[in-house]
């Protein structure tokens, strides 16, 4: 359990903690620790196994770079904002209104400590794709194919939604 905020820091650290100081609003900033430890011990054992594995591939070429960066691009827009997925991401968010782009939502996380964070991490593209990419990657050293299949959809996916934009905008006109 969290000591509450000292009114001094708001950081969720206790009177005086370490983070006293930090914001004049509260940051749950216990948690992100802990969201930063599950991602580095995440990484590091996919990293180690990787290093010792003789089936992983540790080398891509610039195809697969693309690849990847597209199809991370395309799965952390469909896990942070698509209107299918939100059941997954409702117990950490709260709904606020359509997104800019079709079938997108706009959401804000809620709750305090883990909940709170999890929520930020799940509703952010940006935040999402650190973890989705990396996931990506360490698939592609370890299952190549399965990886590829997946992250070729995606990527036949994002540029049908580019075209289909593209083609709108250019109709409307």
């Amino acid at each position: 359990m969290t000591a509450p905020p000292s009114a001094a820091g708001h950081a969720e650290s206790g009177p005086g903690g370490i983070w006293a100081g930090y914001s004049d609003e509260p940051k749950p900033l216990p948690s992100y620790i802990g969201v930063m430890t599950v991602f580095g011990a995440a990484f590091g054992l996919a990293l180690m196994t990787a290093t010792r594995e003789r089936n992983s591939r540790s080398r891509f070429g610039a195809g697969d770079i693309v690849l990847l960066g597209i199809a991370t691009h395309k799965l952390s827009r469909l896990v942070s904002r698509d209107l299918v997925t939100s059941p997954i991401r409702a117990p950490f968010t709260q709904y606020v209104g359509e997104g800019d782009v079709p079938n997108e939502v706009s959401e804000k996380s809620r709750g305090k400590g883990a909940r709170k964070v999890v929520g930020e991490l799940i509703s952010c593209p940006f935040c999402l794709g650190t973890w989705l990419g990396s996931a990506m990657t360490f698939g592609l050293a370890f299952w190549p194919r399965a990886t590829r299949l997946i992250a070729s959809c995606l990527t036949v996916n994002t540029i049908s939604d580019y075209l289909n934009t593209a083609y709108d905008k250019l109709y409307k006109k």
